[in-house]
This record gives C-alpha cells, sequence and structure tokens, in this order.
C-alpha cells in the first residue's frame, strides 16, 4: 500500500512545471554585430563635440603641446560683440537667400522645360548634370580662370558691353561671381530632383485638368506645384545644408576678399582657426555655426512633419 501511495503521489512528467523561456533579447545579432561600429562612430562624434565645447571656454596654447588655459565666456562674449564677424553673418544670410533661391528657381524651371521634351531627355539630362559631377575647388578655378581681367572670357564678354573692372576685384560684382558660380554648380541638382517629382504627377490629372479647361498657369499652381511641394522642401532642405557651410569655391576664387565682401562665415571660422591659431575663438563660431544649421534643419522637418511626409 506503501509503493502506491508513493506512486500516486508522484508528479508526472507531463505535470510538471515548466520553466519560463528565455526572454530573447532586443538587440538581436545583427545589433550585436554592429555594436563595435556604432561604438567607434560614436566616440568620432561625442568626443570631439564635448572637446569643441571644452575648447570654447577656453585659450588654446599650442606651443609646447596642445593645452587649454581656462577663460570662461571670454571668447563668448568676443562672439556677440564682434562687428565683423556679424557682417560675415550678414553676408553669409545673402550669400545663403541669392544662391538657394536661384537655384530653386532655375531648377524648377529647367525640370519643366525639361519634362516637357519627349526626345533628347536623356542626353540634355546628362549634358546638364556635369557640372555637379565637377569638384567644388575645380569649379572655383574655372571661374576664376574665365573671370580673369585680362584673358577670362566672361571679363571679355562684360568689356565688350561696357564694363571695364575687374569682376573679381570688384566687391559687389565679386560677390556676384562667386553666387552665380554656385549657383552654375547645384542647379542640376534641383533640377534633377524636381523632375522626379514632376515624373510622380499622375498623367491621368493634369489630362483631366486640361479637358477642363485649366491654363497652363493653373495646372501649375493648383496641380503641379502641390504635388511636388514635398519633393521640393527635401531638395530646399539639401541645399540649405551645403550652402550654410560652403567655402570651397569662395576660398579658391577670392579668399574672402577683396575687402572682406565675401568672407561669409565658414571663412571667416577657417582664418581664425589656421591663420591666426585662435582656435578657441574658432571652436565658438563653429558652435554657433552648427547650431544654425540645427535650426534650419529642424524648421524643413517640421515642415515635412505637418505635410505628411516623414509619418
Amino acid at each position: 500500500m506503501a509503493h502506491v501511495a508513493d506512486s500516486s503521489s508522484a508528479v508526472r512528467p507531463s505535470e510538471r512545471p515548466q520553466a519560463a523561456p528565455p526572454e530573447k533579447s532586443h538587440v538581436g545579432f545583427e545589433g550585436r554585430m554592429m555594436t563595435p561600429g556604432l561604438i567607434l562612430l560614436a566616440a568620432l562624434s561625442i568626443l570631439p563635440f564635448l572637446a569643441l565645447i571644452a575648447m570654447s571656454f577656453s585659450r588654446v596654447r599650442l606651443l609646447g603641446g596642445v593645452r587649454l588655459s581656462p577663460e570662461g565666456l571670454t571668447n563668448w562674449v568676443r562672439f556677440f560683440t564682434d562687428a565683423d564677424l556679424w557682417m560675415s553673418w550678414l553676408r553669409t544670410i545673402i550669400y545663403f537667400v541669392l544662391t538657394v533661391g536661384l537655384e530653386m528657381a532655375l531648377g524648377v524651371g529647367i525640370a519643366l522645360c525639361l519634362y516637357r521634351v519627349l526626345r533628347g531627355r536623356n542626353i540634355l539630362l546628362s549634358l546638364l548634370l556635369l557640372p555637379m559631377f565637377a569638384a567644388p575647388a575645380i569649379v572655383g578655378l574655372l571661374g576664376r580662370y574665365l573671370t580673369d581681367s585680362t584673358f577670362g572670357l566672361y571679363s571679355w564678354v562684360l568689356r565688350s558691353l561696357g564694363f571695364s573692372g575687374d569682376i573679381l576685384g570688384d566687391p559687389n560684382s565679386a560677390f556676384a561671381a562667386v553666387v552665380l558660380m554656385d549657383v552654375w554648380e547645384w542647379t542640376p541638382l534641383i533640377a534633377l530632383i524636381a523632375l522626379a517629382g514632376l515624373s510622380s504627377v499622375p498623367q491621368s490629372v493634369r489630362e483631366a485638368a486640361a479637358v477642363d479647361g485649366a491654363s497652363g498657369w493653373m495646372a501649375l499652381r493648383y496641380i503641379i506645384f502641390p504635388a511636388i511641394s514635398n519633393v521640393l522642401l527635401v531638395a530646399l532642405l539639401i541645399r540649405s545644408m551645403d550652402a550654410i557651410r560652403y567655402f570651397d569655391i569662395i576660398w579658391v576664387t577670392t579668399n574672402g576678399g577683396p575687402a572682406d565682401a565675401t568672407k561669409i562665415v565658414p571663412v571667416r571660422l577657417y582664418e581664425t582657426a589656421f591663420r591666426f591659431f585662435d582656435l578657441g575663438y574658432a571652436a565658438a563660431i563653429g558652435l554657433a555655426m552648427l547650431a544654425f544649421s540645427i535650426f534650419i534643419a529642424r524648421t524643413f522637418v517640421r515642415l515635412l512633419d505637418t505635410r505628411g511626409l516623414t509619418r
């Protein structure tokens, strides 16, 4: 009887409580494989950023090794009271508005013209994109050669029209020249993005508008532009981020001259850091440029979010 009681009191294997399955890692195999690279990228991004913040509150000495001497808010007080730097910010804003505005207007116009071309569109598009594939320094050298006062083609054309001055020697014409060089190089990018947006507009909608008697301007205003507005905002964001920190063409052609007429903030930052070796003040200027870039990017991202593109 005892043997029967023991056997009846024993728990069957099927009735034994099973252990809870181990929780799956949220990282996963792919995450574990990417972790070393992500740590390296974070170190390469965060550590220099922290060093830049420390430099902006210090005086950087290079003789005998890099040393940071704390100076508090001296660099930032100088930043907010430097009249020459604020003039550079004003030139930067004017340069930004002119280049981005002209590129958007010309790019959309060229895209509309190419969209109506039925034969040879690929050839025309390939020729149009050629300036975009050149390095900005090469574009600057080419523009400097073409605007040379002795043998430049553009100088010869302007002299025949009555302009006898040096293009890169006059403050107004030098500023206009570097703006047009930037426009010449990056307008094809806007045209390419706008052309891609135009290709996504349904043909049936345009045909229906034509049947209803809508003119070309009405079709552009009420059908095409609303359909490609999100694409144009993306193109505007891309060019804005690049125009804020543009440096190559101006440095190659004018070095920020004449009379600081083309010295925008990136050129001023380079001179402060690598010509005068005032690295603490340059760090403050660089952080201000970063904050301005983030502000511009966040503004466009909010516009895209309100239109539902980022959801």
